[in-house]
């Protein structure tokens, strides 16, 4: 185990009897052994949390590749990476004359019109 044999062993339970006593002893034992259960459970679910980790970036891999091909595959225009060249109409925009009608001017104000207030 560590390098420890059974001579060994039976001096560290035989100290341990002597300086903890007898009483005492079989609640240490029970609670060191209930002490190292609950380290290999913690141990267990790191490793298995740690497993689940690489699994997640293996299926997001797989997602990430599978959406490019459908987004290679469904290219709804043909033409994308062929661009046409401007015309010269829209080259420079702001030269042409505009289409659209230009606003009208605000109503004259009649200052002449006052109502009439009542005092």
């Amino acid at each position: 185990m560590f390098g420890i044999g059974m001579p060994e062993m039976i001096l560290i339970l035989a100290i341990a009897l002597i300086v903890i006593g007898p009483k005492k002893l079989p609640d240490l034992a029970k609670s060191l052994g209930r002490a190292m259960n609950e380290f290999k459970k913690a141990t267990r679910e790191i490793k298995e949390s740690m497993d689940i980790e690489g699994d997640l970036q293996d299926v997001k891999k797989s997602l990430d590749d599978l959406n490019t091909d459908v987004k290679d595959a469904v290219d709804l225009n043909p033409l994308k990476s062929a661009k046409p060249k401007p015309s010269p109409a829209d080259a420079a925009p702001d030269d042409r004359p505009s289409t659209e009608p230009s606003p009208e001017p605000p109503p004259p104000s009649s200052t002449s019109e006052k109502a009439p207030r009542d005092e």
